[in-house]
């Protein structure tokens, strides 16, 4: 078992440490739903350093992205990040990663830290020798700044504008004294803010002062549990739940970042499902009756057939009612449609929406 290098800090200030991709994360400090509307509504800090980093550097380094990720890198500029996944050769999905340009000819990728090996080894099959690649994820904290007063929180720290920066862009720089912090306006929340990635040995150092800037806003540690729940109201994909090694990127909704300008790894296969259609489907869905649905709860249809799956799913701080997402038959994907949720042998009521869910 891993510890981030945080970890004694997090066990001081009171956090449940559980086992979690091979490290001994944070699961809740005060409570789920007091750090959920924390992040909603005023600044939280998750500890997600055991999230993995890549540096790709070399002439081929675009190349070497274009062929396994799905999304179009090459509308890239310095400073910009995209959101792409990692496809198989059977159609289903590595892993999904954040790609970020450092410049013409360096990458940064942002993987899941249940994958890094698995993606490392995946990319690595790729590279014909011509892309230096560096794993730098041993030796890099990562702490996500999350909700609407983290520029404010932030700003004395670092002379970069934060309330400037566009969503899904970054800048290195100067943070908390501490030189070549990079800056980047993304997170998993859908409550804005940042994320900061520095040298593991300034870990202690930036954390104190990030709470010290931020302790007039009433900055909190954050879970990650609260993290889950943040990112299910947002009907963000959580990969193991929401996607995996047999789900496509078409039946869960991804094609927006599936672009078919290009060759990718199986990138024939998935046009064709795109032009043909899928038999499945990853929906929205918010709970009618009352009850709480549960990853691989079962969800059925009136006459109580089988349909499908809730691949996850929890009852919603800030809505106040029971949401989830799981694979159903492209028949009962239609926002509106009613399905069933198994619970405990009962068919309860649920019904199809858009994400974010409201």
């Amino acid at each position: 078992m891993k510890s981030v290098a945080l970890n004694d800090i997090h066990i001081a200030l009171g956090a449940k440490m559980v086992p979690f991709a091979g490290f001994n994360m944070p699961v809740q400090y005060s409570g789920i739903n007091i750090e959920h509307e924390t992040v909603r509504n005023g600044v939280g800090v998750f500890d997600v350093s055991h999230m993995g980093e890549f540096i790709l550097k070399g002439e081929g380094a675009l190349d070497l992205i274009q062929k396994v990720c799905s999304n179009d890198a090459s509308t890239l500029f310095d400073g910009k990040v995209q959101y792409s996944c990692l496809p198989n050769e059977q159609g289903g999905i590595v892993d999904d990663l954040l790609v970020y340009r450092i410049d013409e000819k360096t990458y940064m990728l942002v993987v899941n830290a249940s994958n890094i090996d698995k993606d490392w080894d995946w990319i690595s099959k790729y590279n014909k020798g011509a892309v230096d690649m560096k794993n730098i994820s041993d030796q890099t904290t990562l702490l996500a700044v999350q909700g609407p007063k983290a520029a404010e929180a932030l700003q004395s720290l670092t002379e970069v504008n934060l309330a400037d920066m566009d969503y899904y862009t970054f800048k290195k720089g100067v943070f908390a004294g501490i030189e070549n912090v990079l800056i980047s306006a993304t997170g998993y929340t859908g409550a804005g803010g940042f994320e900061l990635y520095f040298d593991k040995k300034d870990s202690e150092h930036i954390w104190n002062e990030v709470f010290r800037a931020g302790e007039p806003l009433g900055i909190k540690p954050i879970g990650l549990a609260a993290r889950d729940t943040l990112r299910l109201e947002m009907g963000f994909c959580l990969y193991g739940n929401d996607i995996d090694d047999s789900t496509s990127p078409i039946e869960a909704g991804l094609g927006w970042i599936t672009k078919f300008t290009k060759n990718f790894v199986n990138s024939e296969n998935l046009a064709a499902q795109k032009e043909n259609g899928v038999e499945r489907k990853l929906v929205g869905f918010e709970m009618i009756e009352r009850g709480i649905p549960r990853h691989d709860y079962e969800i059925v249809d009136v006459a109580g057939t089988v349909i499908g799956k809730v691949t996850s799913g929890t009852q919603a701080p800030s809505l106040q009612k029971g949401i989830g997402m799981g694979y159903v038959k492209t028949a009962f994907s239609k926002v509106g449609t009613d399905i069933y949720i198994k619970i405990r042998d009962n068919k309860v009521l649920a019904r199809v929406v858009k994400m974010p869910f409201k």
